[in-house]
């Protein structure tokens, strides 16, 4: 597991390595440029011209440093300084000073065309407005430029913090960045810019931190991640997950969520769904223990009650949603669950689209977010995982589709206050959100916006539970595996063509990779 910073915590660290434990900055400003410079050769070779674009603050001076490390190396390199010379902070001033003195060429206007490479080291993680002016015209000649870029800490216009574009950002091929990888990094659009990304240790006390870093990510094999198998065992040692899926003449996703759950290990699978769904199914997935309720009058029938609610007991984990439908016996099912439920929960789709109306019934649509998410966690078993995508979660939570477009982890403080619920919130970058922590997804591609997708990722959730994962882990780690089977899938079929099919049979080609 790796964290993940943004920029108030990165400052407390950096000011207080620098106050508290007594490591000068000018150390650190080395050891930054030393990575800059160790790291900018792999793109950026011995006949090159380099020119390093630096700003005013200390990211300018990391800039500056590692200008003059690769000058000393031989390269032909020359500095360009960004914005009011008057302005420069003591460290950049330094670094400065001792490239002059060196005979490094310092350049009152760059004309890029005459480079090959640029170091990127206008603003680090410190931006916190707008860049207008010419600094943004820098950036757009920079971006016009076709030259390869390294930047330093973050690319110069994406917020440390939530990745948004301020309105410009250098489009890099390569971030070196310190200590920890800043959120805006990880996170749309900024990940768009950063390129491949280094994280290298210059120093930093993490001592300082009262507790680690509340937002992460994993980037190990998902196999050293997972709970060890036992040798001696039976299939009721890996669980049994129910599956409360698919409605009239709708078979696919319960299929794909129940296909998902064996395929990540689950010892006993069962769906719960609707008759006419059995003899396909059974062709399907035969491994597979089928339940059905017939349905008269848009209602389940009363016989097959009892036989249900026998079902959700049998259960040790329940997925339930994937194309449920919203109707009647739907509704129905979900009301079943929640009352009759004993074991963790997984909540998707139709499920969510169900509670979502109830919540509304009883509070009406235009209630705040806070009395919605609060009556949410009444009517679910504590440490419920939700998988909602925006849409979704807008319906379920009240919270403005705007507000979760501009940036969806700013969400989170919101939907886990106060309760034990774990939201799963779908997108481009899957943001797992339980108490104060955030798990930000990097796995994954745009090949996996399909149909059933969804549905797998539900069924991976159910499956590692019933291996016993706790809630919070199997949401995380659930996530993980199915954004490493879609890239093994992309691989064999390349995004464009990828179906839900082929994220299942990623699975196992995913959970057989130890990173050897």
């Amino acid at each position: 597991m790796q964290y993940a910073c943004g920029t108030r915590q990165m400052k407390l660290i950096d000011e207080t390595t620098i106050s508290k434990i007594g490591i000068p900055a000018t150390v650190m400003m080395e050891k930054a440029a030393m990575a800059v410079a160790t790291h900018a050769v792999e793109i950026i070779t011995f006949s090159d011209k380099i020119i390093a674009v630096c700003g005013t603050g200390n990211n300018g001076g990391d800039g500056i440093a590692a200008a003059r490390i690769l000058f000393l190396k031989g390269y032909n390199t020359e500095i360009y300084i960004a914005g009011d010379r008057k302005k420069l902070t003591k460290e950049t001033k330094l670094q400065l000073k001792i490239a002059r003195n060196l005979g490094i060429k310092i350049l009152r206007k760059p004309n890029f065309s005459k480079y090959d490479a640029i170091i990127d080291a206008i603003f680090g993680t410190g931006l916190s407005r707008n860049i207008t002016g010419d600094i943004k015209k820098l950036i757009e000649a920079i971006n016009a430029s076709g030259k390869k870029v390294v930047s330093v800490d973050v690319p110069s216009g994406v917020c440390a913090d939530d990745g948004k574009i301020m309105p410009i950002a250098v489009n890099a091929n390569m971030t070196v960045t310190f200590g920890y990888v800043k959120t805006g990094c990880l996170l749309f659009p900024g990940a768009e810019y950063t390129g491949f990304v280094y994280v290298e240790d210059i120093g930093f006390a993490p001592i300082v931190l009262d507790e680690p870093p509340t937002r992460f990510y994993f980037d190990e094999p998902v196999e050293s991640l997972m709970l060890p198998r036992k040798k001696n065992s039976n299939k009721g040692t890996y669980g049994r997950v129910l599956v409360v899926a698919g409605s009239k003449n709708m078979s696919g996703a319960a299929y794909f969520a129940a296909a998902a759950a064996y395929n990540t290990g689950a010892g006993i699978v069962r769906i719960l769904t609707d008759e006419s769904n059995r003899e396909i199914l059974q062709k399907q997935l035969p491994e597979a223990i089928l339940t059905t309720y017939s349905t008269e009058g848009g209602a389940i029938v009363p016989e097959d009650v009892e036989v249900i609610k026998d079902t959700i007991l049998w259960a040790s984990v329940i997925v339930i949603g994937p194309g449920l439908g919203t109707s009647a016996p739907g509704a129905s099912l979900v009301n079943y669950v929640l009352n009759e439920c004993k074991v963790p929960l997984v909540l998707d789709a139709d499920g969510l689209n169900i509670i979502a109306r109830v919540i509304n019934d009883k509070l009406g649509e235009k209630a705040e977010p806070a009395e919605k998410i609060a009556y949410l966690a009444k009517l679910l078993p504590a440490g419920t995982i939700l998988t909602p995508h925006k849409k979704e979660l807008s319906n379920l939570t009240g919270i403005p589709m705007k507000d979760l477009v501009d940036c969806l982890i700013d969400s989170s403080s919101i939907c886990t206050e106060n309760n034990d619920l774990i939201f799963v919130k779908k997108d481009v970058r899957t943001i797992v959100s339980f108490g104060s922590s955030d798990y930000i997804n990097v796995s994954g591609n745009d090949g996996m916006a399909t149909a059933g997708s969804g549905d797998v990722l539900a069924g991976i959730i159910g499956g590692l539970i019933a291996q016993g994962e706790m809630p919070r882990m199997a949401a995380m780690l659930g996530c993980y595996l199915h954004g490493t089977a879609g890239n093994i899938a992309a691989q064999k079929k390349g995004v464009r063509s990828m179906l839900a099919s082929d994220i299942l049979e990623g699975i196992p080609v995913a959970l057989q990779k130890r990173g050897e």
